[in-house]
């Protein structure tokens, strides 16, 4: 029995690449605590995504039971893509709008508050909006931007012929004097009246000194190519309403147009909109001691680098940032949580390799070494981490999935055509269609995709047209299953899809239902497109993957497990992040509870 269990999630460590580092001697801390205890790769979840696996390491059940399928889930009623880890009710106009959280089921920290045992959950994917417990959270991925979704960044510029690139806001840049700049930065929607809520800044430019000033009562100068520090900002919302936010800036260019990035702007967390802390004040508390920090759950500006707005210098640099936030608040926490269980994790890793994996894997190049030295940082936290754990101190280093490559991207909705599953009401044109299912006609269509991997039935009496009867789904998801395994990409002569199997095979549970009908396990390199993710299809099933965003994860599970690292000898083999609940319990002297499905993994 131990008096604390320290848990560090590293998101996306990649086990192979663990392996040669350590082999290699780059890894020491990694190596002690493999000395003091072990090292094993840990089975991930179906689909091997951030959201979905740490769901089901915080739960201890499967998706099925805790209701956490993609970031995306479709809405049955309209076919649209809706976000999956949070939704937001309101009852009338009258009454404020409330966040509710998506993932069900009960979390280990829940479980060791009912035995009065304290906690410590730092970032943990899909706690928001947290639940209270015997202790503080600071929730992580599912925490919006002011604008409700995972971050829109804004990209301000004077060049009235720039077209806003993927999931961005472009704001025009207006000459109010001398080197004198006015633009709107968008922030909530306004509901009433449609488009967004805005807040003016005023910017001058200082030619000689290649910087801008953000004009405002604490002037901020940013130098050209650098970030800003928090800039606070409010929207003027209604009569005595406002919403306040924050974020950073960073300067492109000043010539020969002017252009500045603004991040996805940040809840402030003394003020946020919906609460993203428990107790309340913890949120206020953290800044007070360490400085004022990224709120969002999708932190890393991987947006704004992918349409390049900004380059890789300035999202490494912003990456550091994000890092050393955590690393504060963690070893913060170690020195003042000295019982129960501390969790903290650390999601820059699984940023950083989406966006340079290509790089890590190429013969040469100035950005070779980024992915690695990611891996060293992880291991420098893990020795401060080893510094503060006594005797008593269960230290566990954990990935949620491992990494590769994503260089082709499988188009399932332009499959299902050619399949004669999927119709559209321009005929049977192979031409491109627009995303959110726009051109689809529904009364001749069997099946569709959505989010990164997920076939669905156009079930009669589930989905709004749907024509599929009960008795014919089940042959129909089989048959689709059959047919897409083993689907061979002819132009790259490879295979893309190594097996595809239905929901009830995969998962178990009173949500099982809300799952797509069969779940596609993409070969290694390939990944759902990016199009069959919001609904699209294009002219070909399979494309090249062009963009920055080249490394990925959502493939056969199998291919991609996470890596678990203990200070204490455990039973490795076969070990899955089902079995983590059971095994924090068990560390902390706890029996488990009848509702997790795996195992403690210490004798």
């Amino acid at each position: 029995m131990h008096r604390r269990v320290v848990i560090v999630g590293f998101d996306g460590l990649e086990p192979s690449l663990v392996e040669s580092l350590l082999a290699a001697g780059e890894l020491p801390r990694f190596a002690e605590l493999r000395r003091r205890g072990g090292m094993s790769r840990v089975e991930t979840t179906t689909p091997a995504q951030t959201p979905v696996a740490w769901s089901t390491f915080a739960t201890g059940v499967n998706p099925g039971r805790h209701g956490i399928f993609d970031f995306l889930r479709r809405n049955p009623g309209t076919y649209l893509p809706e976000l999956g880890l949070t939704r937001y009710e309101q009852k009338n106009a009258f009454v404020p709008p409330k966040a509710v959280n998506q993932r069900r089921g009960r979390t280990i920290w829940e479980y060791l508050s009912d035995a009065d045992v304290p906690s410590v959950v730092i970032r943990c994917p899909c706690m928001y909006p947290p639940a209270p417990i015997k202790g503080r959270v600071l929730c992580g991925m599912g925490v919006p931007d002011v604008r409700g979704g995972l971050g829109t960044p804004t990209f301000f510029t004077t060049d009235s012929q720039c077209p806003p690139r993927e999931s961005e806001n472009v704001a025009r840049l207006v000459k109010a004097g001398a080197d004198r700049y006015l633009g709107l930065l968008p922030g909530p929607h306004n509901a009433r009246k449609g488009g967004s809520f805005e807040c003016e800044l005023v910017f001058h430019v200082k030619h000689s000194a290649q910087q801008v000033t953000v004009e405002g009562a604490q002037p901020l100068v940013i130098p050209v190519g650098g970030w800003s520090d928090w800039l606070h900002v409010s929207f003027k919302t209604g009569l005595l309403q406002s919403v306040r936010g924050m974020v950073r800036l960073h300067v492109r260019q000043i010539e020969p147009q002017l252009e500045i990035y603004a991040s996805p702007v940040n809840f402030e967390p003394g003020a946020p909109l919906f609460p993203i802390s428990s107790p309340p004040e913890y949120a206020a508390q953290i800044e007070r001691e360490l400085g004022t920090y990224y709120t969002t759950g999708m932190v890393e500006d991987h947006t704004g680098f992918g349409n390049d707005r900004i380059d890789e210098h300035a999202f490494l640099a912003q990456c550091a940032d994000v890092y050393r936030e955590r690393e504060a608040m963690l070893l913060w926490e170690l020195e003042r949580q000295t019982d129960g269980c501390v969790f903290c994790l650390f999601d820059t890793p699984d940023r950083v390799q989406h966006m340079f994996w290509k790089h890590h894997t190429a013969a040469a190049g100035d950005y070779r070494d980024v992915v690695a030295a990611q891996y060293r940082r992880c291991d420098e936290t893990l020795g401060k981490v080893l510094e503060r754990a006594g005797p008593e101190t269960l230290v566990i280093a954990l990935s949620d999935h491992g990494f590769g490559s994503f260089h082709r991207g499988v188009n399932l909705n332009s499959w299902l055509h050619e399949q004669g599953l999927l119709a559209f009401k321009t005929g049977e044109s192979t031409t491109e269609h627009g995303e959110f299912f726009r051109d689809v006609d529904w009364s001749r269509t069997q099946a569709y995709a959505v989010g990164l991997g997920g076939i669905y039935l156009n079930r009669a009496g589930r989905e709004r047209n749907g024509i599929v009867s009960d008795s014919d789904a089940a042959p129909l998801a089989r048959q689709i299953a059959d047919r897409i395994a083993g689907l061979v990409d002819a132009p790259q002569q490879g295979v893309a899809v190594r097996r595809a199997r239905l929901r009830d095979d995969v998962y178990s549970g009173e949500l099982a239902e809300e799952a797509p009908d069969v779940l596609v396990d993409f070969a290694a390199g390939y990944r759902a497109s990016w199009r069959t993710a919001l609904g699209g299809a294009a002219e070909c099933v399979m494309e090249d993957n062009t963009r920055a965003w080249a490394g990925d994860h959502i493939v056969d599970p199998e291919l991609v497990p996470g890596v678990l690292l203990m200070s204490q000898p455990y039973r490795g083999e076969s070990a899955r992040l089902l079995d983590m609940a059971p095994t924090v319990l068990k560390a902390l002297g706890l029996p488990p509870q009848p509702a997790f499905e795996g195992q403690a993994l210490l004798a």
